[in-house]
């Protein structure tokens, strides 16, 4: 069974800029699809970002322009920047694969705030 750990989030200023990390173990992920979801309270878990196993990549229209999803297969890591941060961005940030068929992990929370 995959398990996911995320990192990197915080307290932002608008404007701002913040790089997630998430590691993968418990099988290698170099093949799957991986995607960056965020849940905001009172809201569903959205998909805001996912990059193949070949590497392309597609966004949600909310973050498009704005965040860039990566991977390093080596290290079985995927990573989100994320930069011009906004209020709206705010939000617990999961990785999984996609389709989400892995147990979700902690989460990592993100708070765009002046």
């Amino acid at each position: 069974q995959v398990q996911l750990v995320e990192s990197g989030g915080g307290l932002v200023q608008p404007g701002g800029s913040l790089m997630l990390s998430c590691v993968a173990s418990g099988m290698r992920i170099r093949f799957c699809a991986l995607g960056w979801y965020r849940q905001a309270p009172g809201n569903q878990r959205e998909l805001v970002a996912r990059i193949s196993g070949g590497g392309s990549t597609n966004y949600a229209d909310s973050v498009k322009g704005r965040f860039t999803i990566s991977r390093d297969n080596a290290k079985n890591m995927v990573y989100l920047q994320m930069n011009s941060l906004k209020p709206e961005d705010t939000a617990v940030y999961y990785c999984n694969g996609d389709p989400a068929d892995w147990h979700w992990g902690q989460g990592t929370q993100v708070t765009v705030s002046s």
